[in-house]
């Protein structure tokens, strides 16, 4: 029988009961609505409400059934929720005690505590694990601090630069990452528990208390806006979004790199699989599966993004389907944040291609320009008489280094001998000194920033 059924003159359709019941997808909430439960029952006791007798009945049942739960010697299959099973089991053990537990509460903002509980959670952890990537991002880098490679820009040969610095970019932007899911972790970081189904209750609570038990510095203000809003779920997914963005880019990155046509790193065996046809083959898919998860990521964002777009206020139906897609975000970023270390960590660099490589498509073009404006060149003129040296080797199919200092001369009297020291490939990825540029003594200076970041972060999230 249903908790409304004394309001209503027919049974519920068994098809309507599937098409809502949520308790295959909330489940998974079962230890957070458990703790939260415990929190209202202590409170309900403090003021008075139920006596504590009472309240200590309903907690046994409700670590009972949390350690039956984590046992797996209890089934929920067929009920509503998550919510009314664990009540249903609280009264089966308290008796008529136990109908006393959903005073003062409604599921409206019950729901909402578990989520956020369930979100202060995966936050810690995903922290920890952007942490634990970075170290070994960082790891990596330090080992081949003096590897070159092409750096490009719209994928053809742009200017050489350390593989470090290269690597790096991915440092900083999971620190980024970090940032906005700690901030994000100030907004979750507040009870919801206590306004009921929309407008609070006339029984004399204590929310303030509530939040104590259960570690929130904060109270939501507005019970309609408490109940209705899934901003902060919205907010998260819109955080790993953009993690799982970076590591879809780094993922791009390994696979080309690991091409024959680029063949600058060789993925581990243990982080490739083969083909079932041509038995030559060795794929990426580890990288290639990232790349096409992120795409899973964008749709749980913008699903409950379409889903709360037209609600009215307060609480409707339509934000039980909120949970799908935050489940399976917070899964695939995990799983995403726990392969990649392990695979980063086992790669293999392909020095002498990556330097090969570094040393085509004119590299030091820039460099030449800037050497004309140490001689004060205007930039701008700099620039066209490096296009014309470029148009030159072109057309005689040569490069800088087969030129004669006639040659540079013709294009420019201020060219001198020593222009030959700064199209050498080593010249032009170590004066590169700028704050965050490729430099030896900048790279030098961003590893151990990086470093301090990490040390910093060791304890994300202040309780």
């Amino acid at each position: 029988m249903s908790l409304w059924a004394e309001r209503f003159s027919e049974e519920t359709d068994e098809l309507v009961k599937d098409f809502t019941f949520s308790i295959d997808v909330d489940k998974k909430l079962y230890p957070h609505d458990i703790i939260g439960s415990i929190a209202h029952v202590k409170m309900l006791s403090k003021v008075g409400i139920i006596e504590e007798k009472e309240a200590q009945k309903i907690i046994l049942a409700l670590k009972e059934i949390k350690e039956d739960l984590d046992k797996g010697k209890l089934d929920f299959t067929g009920k509503e929720d998550i919510h009314m099973a664990i009540e249903e089991e609280v009264i089966r053990r308290a008796g008529e005690t136990g109908k006393k537990l959903h005073t003062a509460r409604s599921r409206n903002d019950q729901i909402a505590l578990d989520e956020r509980l369930f979100l202060r959670e995966e936050i810690s952890e995903i922290l920890h694990l952007i942490s634990n990537f970075q170290r070994v991002i960082l790891e990596f880098a330090e080992k081949n601090r003096q590897v070159i490679l092409p750096g490009y820009t719209h994928l053809q040969y742009a200017q050489p630069v350390f593989f470090s610095h290269h690597l790096l970019a991915y440092f900083w932007m999971l620190e980024r990452d970090k940032l906005r899911l700690k901030d994000c972790y100030v907004r979750v970081n507040v009870l919801p528990l206590g306004v009921g189904a929309l407008a609070g209750t006339s029984l004399p609570i204590d929310r303030a208390y509530v939040a104590r038990l259960l570690n929130f510095p904060l109270i939501t203000e507005n019970s309609m806006d408490t109940v209705s809003d899934r901003d902060y779920i919205i907010e998260f997914l819109c955080c790993v979004a953009l993690l799982m963005m970076h590591l879809s880019r780094l993922s791009e990155d390994l696979i080309l790199w690991s091409s024959p046509a680029f063949s600058f790193v060789e993925i581990s065996d243990a982080f490739t699989t083969g083909s079932s046809l041509m038995p030559q083959k060795k794929n990426p898919d580890v990288a290639e599966l990232t790349r096409a998860k992120t795409a899973r990521v964008y749709g749980d964002l913008f699903s409950l993004f379409t889903t709360m777009k037209a609600l009215p206020l307060s609480y409707n139906r339509d934000l039980q389907e909120d949970k799908s897609s935050l489940f399976e975000a917070v899964k695939i970023i995990k799983r995403c944040l726990k392969l990649y270390p392990r695979m980063i960590g086992k790669i293999k660099l392909n020095h002498e291609n990556m330097r090969k490589q570094a040393q085509k498509g004119f590299f030091a073009a820039t460099d030449l320009a800037d050497y004309l404006v140490e001689k004060g060149v205007p930039f701008r003129e700099a620039h066209g008489m490096v296009g014309k040296l470029v148009k030159h080797c072109l057309k005689e199919n040569k490069s800088f280094e087969d030129l004669a200092l006639k040659d540079y001369q013709k294009i420019s009297s201020l060219f001198e001998a020593d222009v030959f020291q700064r199209i050498k490939l080593e010249e032009s990825v170590f004066n590169k000194e700028s704050t965050g540029g490729t430099g030896k003594k900048s790279l030098a200076r961003q590893i151990k920033l990086a470093q301090e970041k990490l040390t910093e972060g060791e304890n994300p999230i202040a309780s």
